[in-house]
């Protein structure tokens, strides 16, 4: 067979797919610190805007609102700015999430599973973090999902080894916190007698 019908076959075969319009992602920048108290993590909310406001400014990013959380992501369910987050992608507000990484966004189950199923219905098109993008594609989502468990296994970990580090203490005589004060023993000794 000549060479130039065996192109023409192949040319009339493989016709180049039009590229899809690119979806405009509308971004909403998440930032979380893991407690409420002021003293620590002070500078965690404000760094993390900081520096996916600058990223965003360099990739020419879209950000429609900046949501700001103080609270642990550790139990499902019990961040209301997060919980608003995803009700905003539900209606169309968003499509997209800018955050430091992954562990900002979740470090349980179920607040991972909601991210996911967003991502499943094509409602969520992109996270972003500092480092990496996931999208709906099913490597980008199962990284994701490896990242977010990880994250859940960090936290489960901490609090067995707070416990560990307690009882050795105890072990060694130690106080597990600040020993109490002579004015403590006092109302303890005190509360014994009632």
């Amino acid at each position: 067979m000549d060479n130039t019908l065996i192109q023409q076959a192949l040319e009339t075969q493989i016709k180049p797919k039009p590229i899809a319009e690119d979806i405009k992602v509308k971004y909403c920048l998440y930032a979380r610190k893991s407690t409420e108290s002021e003293e620590r993590q002070v500078l965690s909310i404000d760094s993390q805007i900081k520096e996916m406001l600058s990223i965003a400014e360099r990739e020419n990013l879209n950000i429609i609102d900046i949501r700001r959380e103080s609270l642990s992501a550790k139990d499902s369910g019990q961040r209301p700015v997060f919980k608003e987050l995803l009700e905003d992608i539900k209606r169309g507000r968003f499509n997209g999430i800018l955050t430091w990484a992954p562990d900002r966004l979740s470090r349980n189950g179920g607040d991972l599973g909601s991210i996911v199923d967003l991502m499943d219905q094509k409602l969520l098109v992109e996270i972003r973090t500092h480092v990496q993008v996931f999208t709906n594609s099913p490597n980008e989502k199962f990284l994701l999902m490896i990242l977010g468990s990880q994250a859940k296994l960090e936290n489960d970990n901490r609090g067995i080894n707070v416990k560990r580090g307690l009882r050795m203490k105890c072990e060694m005589g130690l106080w597990p916190t600040c020993a109490p004060t002579v004015i403590s023993m006092c109302v303890m000794k005190t509360e014994d007698a009632l």
